[in-house]
C-alpha cells in the first residue's frame, strides 16, 4: 500500500467490506502503538528517561502527523529572523530519506536559500547540536523535525498543524496519521496552522478550539504558503503568473501532496495531469522517463514540481518541456508578533 492508499484507508474515504476490516485491523494495532507512546512521553516528563541540555538555546520545529505540514518553510522563517538580528544560528536534523554520504532533499533545498546558515545531519541530534556550538560558535540551535525526539531538550518547541489534515483523521498509526496522542500538543510552546488560508474562517476556529482542549496557552499562529517565485535548475527565475492560461503537469514527493496540487492550481495554469510520489522520494531513470511520458501523454506545456524535488532531479527540461519549482515563502495571516515574542526570549544578551 502506498501513501496515497494509506490516506484513503484511513480517512475513511475508501468504502466498502474490506477497507472497514482494515480499519478494525489498524485500529487494534494502534491501541499498542498509542499506550507504547503515552509511555515514552511520561518517562520523559518524570526524568525517568534521560534528556540532555546543551550550551546555546534550542528550537525545534516538528508536528504530530505524519506528512507535509510545512515544517521546511518554518525552519527558514525563524532562521532568518535570527540571522536578521546578528545571532548564529545552525540547523540540526536527523536527515531522513537521504542516501548515504549525501544530504536529504530537505537539507538540499535549505542550503539554497541560506547560504550562510549551517546545517548538520545526525542522527544523534544531541550530539549534532553539540558539533554546532562547538565547531560553528552557534548561540541559537534550530531543530527541525524533533517534536518526538525528546532526549535533546529545547526551549521552544513549535508545532505546526496542517489546516486540511490538523488532526491526523483522529487516530494515532497505524490506524491515522498521528506520531502520537493530541495529548502531545500540551508540550507545545507555539502552536501554527500552516496553509490556513485554504480553510475559511469558522474551520480554522473549530481547530484551534481542538487545539485548546490540550494546550490553553501557547500562542496560536496562522499562516499561509505563498509561491514566491519559480525556479529551474540553473538558478533561472520566473514569475509565478508566467503559467497563466498553460497546461501544466505537475509532480511531488510530498506528505501532504494535497497542498502542493492546491497550490499549483492556484497559479492561474491549466493543471492537466499530476503524479504523487513517496515522501522524501529518490528520483531514479524509470521516474524520469514516466514523467517524460507524462508530460507527452498530457501535452504538457511546462511540468512544475517543489524545490524539495527539483534539488534531487537537477534537470531544467523533461520530454523538451521546461521543468520549474514553486518556491513558496512563509506568510503570516495571524500571530507573527507572538512568535517573535517567543524567539525574543532566546537571544543571546
Amino acid at each position: 500500500m502506498n501513501a496515497a492508499e494509506f490516506r484513503e484507508l484511513v480517512s475513511g474515504r475508501r468504502r466498502g467490506v474490506l477497507a472497514s476490516v482494515g480499519r478494525g485491523a489498524l485500529r487494534c494495532a494502534e491501541v499498542g502503538y498509542a499506550a507504547a507512546m503515552r509511555v515514552r512521553n511520561a518517562r520523559y516528563d518524570s526524568g525517568r528517561a534521560a534528556s540532555f541540555q546543551v550550551d546555546a538555546p534550542v528550537v525545534c520545529v516538528g508536528n504530530l502527523t505524519l506528512g507535509g505540514t510545512g515544517k521546511t518553510p518554518m525552519v527558514e522563517w525563524i532562521a532568518r529572523w535570527f540571522r536578521a538580528r546578528d545571532v548564529r544560528v545552525s540547523i540540526v536534523s536527523r536527515g531522513y530519506g537521504a542516501q548515504e554520504g549525501a544530504r536529504n532533499d530537505e537539507a538540499l533545498e535549505l542550503e539554497q536559500k541560506l547560504p550562510d546558515v549551517p546545517l548538520l545531519q545526525n542522527v544523534d541530534r544531541v550530539e549534532g547540536a553539540r558539533t554546532a556550538i562547538e565547531e560553528f560558535e552557534s548561540q541559537v540551535v534550530l531543530l527541525d523535525d524533533g517534536f518526538q525526539h525528546r532526549r535533546l531538550r529545547r526551549d521552544l518547541d513549535v508545532v505546526l498543524l496542517d489546516a486540511l489534515e490538523p488532526f491526523g483523521y483522529g487516530h494515532v498509526l497505524p490506524r491515522g496519521m498521528l506520531r502520537e496522542p493530541l495529548s502531545g500538543l500540551q508540550r507545545a510552546g507555539a502552536i501554527v496552522l500552516s496553509r490556513a488560508d485554504l480553510v475559511d474562517e469558522a474551520e480554522r476556529r473549530r481547530i484551534e478550539s481542538e487545539v485548546r482542549r490540550f494546550n490553553a496557552n501557547a500562542p496560536w499562529c496562522e499562516v499561509r504558503h505563498a509561491p514566491r517565485t519559480l525556479l529551474n535548475s540553473q538558478g533561472v527565475e520566473a514569475a509565478p503568473q508566467s503559467l497563466a492560461g498553460k497546461r501544466v503537469a505537475g509532480f511531488c514527493g510530498l506528505g501532504n501532496p494535497a497542498g502542493f496540487r492546491r497550490t499549483l492550481a492556484g497559479l492561474g495554469g491549466e493543471v492537466v495531469a499530476f503524479r504523487e510520489f513517496p515522501d522524501h522520494h529518490n528520483y531514479e531513470r524509470p521516474d524520469v522517463e514516466a514523467l517524460v511520458q507524462l508530460a507527452q501523454q498530457s501535452r504538457a506545456d511546462a511540468l512544475v514540481c517543489t524545490h524539495k524535488d527539483l534539488v534531487k532531479l537537477r534537470v531544467d527540461q523533461l520530454a523538451g518541456k521546461p521543468l520549474w519549482a514553486v518556491v513558496v515563502g512563509l506568510e503570516f495571516v495571524k500571530g507573527e508578533e507572538l512568535l517573535a515574542r517567543e524567539l525574543a526570549k532566546l537571544q543571546p544578551a
